[in-house]
């Protein structure tokens, strides 16, 4: 179940954002902790630490970058860990060298029961096209300019054509709540929001297979994080 993160959340969307990954996690067939050893148990992870044991499901408390921290650091993290909430099994990997992830896929694997294929083999994702689209330039505007604009942004796909030569022209209007966030992502002399293109359509014509025109407008719509259809787009609940 791919969901938003689990954060502290400030704003309206920050609660729908939070509300919906626990949904998910409650719907989960197993569920992941993955803990970065060098920072430590965080306060976040604390109070993920502490609803947990509400939840029934297997639970598997994962330690990733033990290649940088000491054995008596992740035994005493681990120890931690635990004594917040029992977990079915504990893993200490290194997605960077691999070590003990292949322990973990086995592991994941066999706490899921086997079902029906609810989708084609090849199909990448139960989203349109067209959504799938505006989730791609929305990833890579994230990670340019996450640390000035937090979830301060959505992307909405308005055109989409066929064309003959069977290329595909795409247009999306990114929006934003204040013009001092337009400016960011368009950064200077517009050398953001190219990076944001390029980068956006080249993994759109992966996918499509084809040539892909991409065509980016920014604009200002001041309470867009307030407005119910925005979250529904989103796959989010409007909170109250």
């Amino acid at each position: 179940v791919d969901t938003p993160g689990i954060f502290a959340p400030k704003r309206r969307l920050d609660r729908a954002m939070v509300q919906s990954a626990w949904q998910g996690a409650e719907e989960a067939d197993v569920i992941v902790l993955l803990i970065d050893a060098r920072k430590g148990i965080t306060e976040e992870d604390e109070a993920i630490l502490d609803r947990l044991p509400d939840i029934p499901q297997p639970k598997f408390l994962v330690l990733n970058k033990v290649d940088l921290v000491e054995r008596p650091v992740l035994l005493k993290l681990a120890e931690r860990a635990n004594a917040a909430t029992r977990f079915t099994d504990t893993f200490m990997i290194s997605a960077l060298s691999g070590e003990g992830v292949d322990d973990l896929k086995t592991a994941i694997s066999n706490a899921v029961p086997a079902g029906v294929w609810h989708y084609p083999e090849d199909h990448l994702s139960d989203l349109p096209l067209r959504m799938l689209a505006a989730e791609i330039t929305r990833e890579k505007l994230f990670l340019r300019v996450h640390d000035e604009l937090p979830y301060s942004l959505t992307v909405e796909t308005e055109a989409w054509e066929n064309r003959r030569d069977g290329s595909v022209k795409i247009n999306q209007v990114i929006y934003v709540a204040r013009e001092a966030h337009r400016r960011i992502i368009l950064g200077h002399r517009g050398e953001a929001i190219k990076g944001v293109s390029m980068e956006a359509r080249k993994e759109m014509a992966e996918l499509l297979g084809h040539p892909v025109h991409l065509f980016l407008f920014v604009k200002v719509r001041k309470n867009w994080v307030d407005d119910p259809d925005r979250y529904r787009e989103l796959g989010l609940e409007f909170p109250g």
